[in-house]
């Protein structure tokens, strides 16, 4: 992933970890290359929307790091899919490595920082399989960026998805099912979670279709604006 200006900073000054940089701190080279992790249903309102109950505990599925791309990188449609989604959302990039923290454990001091994240959804497959791997897998599929926030409370920040301009998605992190810090003690119970993971905290309501010559904008209140054009499937 990369960004236009290396030496960025954040909004009245904060500092940012610039993706272009993250190799240099050891977060992502290719013997430790990042793994997504992502939870479904940011609100009750998206989980509506989907027809889906509210989860008892959040639902947990991975994106491959073949999904990945930076800000401005096109995501590839694919011919298996007759409808590919948006999915607009805040993550986290945990910055130490952690497993089986307790809820006496502070879960945001082990988190880098935040950036936005396209978790783009190939929804008739969702609905097919069941299991969300193959829909949300697809090479280009985790569009992240444009740097990561190192200066940011992730607990009542704005999330938004615009495409070609038209505002779909809105809602604030506050509404989560379940919050940010959480989702951390949740995962590293499960999993360890290392320098340079992503985890993506959920979607808002809006969720809608995404066509070949789009241009799709996923904005967090005090980080900036993730924009990737849409490109036709691959003959």
């Amino acid at each position: 992933m990369s960004s236009k200006s290396p030496g960025r900073r954040g909004a009245r000054g904060r500092a940012v970890r610039v993706l272009r940089d993250l190799p240099k701190c050891g977060c992502w080279h290719p013997s430790n290359l990042p793994r997504s992790y992502a939870s479904a249903a940011i609100t009750q309102a998206h989980a509506a929307e989907l027809g889906n109950d509210v989860p008892k505990e959040p639902l947990m599925f991975l994106k491959p790091p073949s999904s990945v791309i930076g800000p401005e990188e096109a995501i590839v449609l694919t011919k298996y899919s007759q409808r590919v989604e948006h999915e607009g959302e805040l993550a986290m990039v945990i910055g130490r490595r952690c497993a089986h923290l307790s809820d006496a454990d502070d879960a945001l001091s082990f988190v880098m920082g935040y950036t936005c994240l396209d978790d783009v959804t190939a929804r008739d497959l969702q609905k097919s399989d069941v299991q969300f791997t193959r829909a949300k897998g697809f090479d280009t599929f985790c569009a992240v960026g444009p740097h990561i926030e190192t200066a940011l409370d992730p607990s009542n920040v704005l999330v938004e998805t615009h495409v070609n301009g038209a505002r779909r998605q809105s809602g604030v992190t506050s509404l989560m099912i379940y919050p940010p810090a959480f989702l951390v003690r949740w995962i590293s119970r499960m999993m360890t979670l290392v320098p340079g993971d992503v985890i993506a905290t959920g979607t808002p309501a809006g969720v809608g279709p995404l066509l070949a010559g789009d241009t799709v904008e996923v904005s967090v209140a005090g980080i900036g604006v993730l924009r990737n054009p849409v490109h036709r499937p691959q003959a």
